[in-house]
């Protein structure tokens, strides 16, 4: 069958349409992020598709042309989220496009394209399996779900309404609260923190699948997260607490708010985000019930190019993780978001 790959810059419809059909489509297939990104972070976002003999869509491949002295050059699918990659109905549609991307690596001059997936699509590609997302799977209602879950979590959220904590959810209203919490716990983590205006864009473009949970106290956010849903499944890509309220366990409280959003909303999945087996933040998604999934991130990489290793635990950024958390948060709003962009 006659195959062609284009360059999508159409309005969306067709191509969200097309992501709407297909199984294994996720959230960071819509179109709307390619608004989101362009946007937010000011880089070249390619968005490709293959088209079968009869016009119609048969695959999708969204890409962004990342570039820094630091890092390097290099095509992510899709960067700063945890899903991304080829989606295809057609057997053939996969190998169009990644010749097409391949064309694409020699054209901007990048070193390797990232495709993260949830599933292995193409055998022959490099590909890594560090990571994994942790997925509970729902109740049908919260009074199910709150005995289903260990009683170390039970008790720690009880811990948190005895200290006085409670909890709201809103929209474009409670974004201050969120990115004052956010700053504060990446400058602690060592991390460059986003603009302020990347969420904002984020709640723009999605006002009606996303929503911000804080956990207050005396008026004052102590713990936020950012809440994204797509089909049957609630995911928080952003939570963050401040970590002088951590006896009062603020995030389990979030976490528990959240969980029950979820529920409330339909959804039959809780996506908890990626994490590396084994460390803390594994650990305390999966004291909630939550089971590992594996991520599979896939590579086309021009020859005698190896995988790269642009991750926190390498050890050529510890110094630099060191020396972000001395400084002081002011700092980080406005340093963060111009390291960051370049970071996948």
């Amino acid at each position: 069958m006659d195959m062609t790959v284009q360059h999508y810059n159409e309005d969306g419809t067709a191509w969200d349409a097309f992501v709407a059909s297909h199984r294994h489509s996720t959230n960071y297939h819509l179109y709307g992020w390619r608004n989101v990104i362009e946007k937010s972070f000011g880089h070249m976002v390619y968005y490709l598709v293959a088209r079968n003999s009869n016009n119609e869509i048969c695959g999708v491949l969204p890409l962004v042309h990342m570039k820094s002295m630091l890092f390097g050059s290099f095509l992510v699918s899709l960067p700063f989220f945890n899903y991304g990659g080829l989606l295809c109905s057609e057997d053939n549609a996969g190998a169009t496009l990644l010749n097409m991307a391949r064309c694409m690596l020699r054209d901007v001059r990048a070193d390797h394209a990232e495709l993260r997936h949830l599933h292995i699509c193409e055998e022959e590609l490099a590909t890594k399996q560090h990571k994994v997302t942790m997925i509970l799977d729902l109740e049908q209602d919260e009074e199910t779900q709150w005995k289903a879950l260990d009683a170390k979590v039970r008790n720690q959220v009880r811990k948190a309404e005895k200290c006085g904590l409670q909890t709201i959810t809103g929209h474009m209203e409670l974004l201050d609260g969120f990115y004052a919490v956010f700053c504060r716990n990446m400058r602690d983590l060592g991390t460059p923190v986003y603009s302020k205006g990347f969420f904002r864009n984020i709640l723009e473009t999605f006002p009606d699948t996303s929503r911000i949970i804080s956990v207050m106290l005396e008026g004052k956010t102590v713990a936020s997260g950012l809440l994204i849903w797509f089909r049957d499944s609630l995911e928080v890509p952003w939570a963050s607490s401040i970590i002088d309220y951590r006896e009062k366990c603020p995030n389990n409280l979030l976490y528990w708010e959240a969980i029950r959003f979820a529920i409330r909303k339909g959804a039959r999945k809780f996506d908890f985000g990626r994490s590396t087996p084994g460390e803390g933040t594994y650990r305390f998604k999966k004291q909630w019930g939550a089971k590992p999934v594996q991520l599979y991130w896939q590579y086309l990489l021009e020859k005698g190019k190896h995988v790269p290793e642009l991750n926190p635990g390498n050890p050529k950024y510890r110094l630099a993780i060191k020396v972000w958390q001395q400084l002081p948060v002011t700092v980080t709003k406005v340093l963060g978001p111009r390291i960051v962009k370049s970071i996948p």
